[in-house]
């Protein structure tokens, strides 16, 4: 069975400051407590809709234990590497036009 234990509320706290402090637009569903449901909305400066979804255990490096982000964007046809709260958030607020 897929495990979220890196999941926890200080890490979605850490994910919200960092797409505030890029001053990007976003929303989460509500899933804290079940993380492998939950995902958070993000609209970019050129409009564009990214989905941020936590990683499962298996897929986190345990020589970066931050990395447990992963965005896409369906427009842009893109989904990125797992990254840090901060690494994502810098991904789509510089994503190219």
């Amino acid at each position: 069975m897929t495990s979220f234990t890196h999941v926890t509320p200080e890490r979605c706290t850490q994910l919200r400051r960092a797409l505030d402090a890029v001053r990007l637009a976003w929303n989460d569903n509500g899933c804290q407590h079940t993380p492998q449901y939950l995902n958070y909305t993000v609209t970019d400066q050129h409009g564009r809709t990214w989905r941020i979804t936590p990683a499962t255990n298996f897929q986190i490096s345990p020589s970066a234990p931050g990395r447990i982000w992963q965005a896409s964007c369906t427009e842009l046809m893109r989904t990125s590497a797992i990254l840090s709260a901060r690494q994502v958030a810098d991904h789509i607020k510089h994503a190219p036009a």
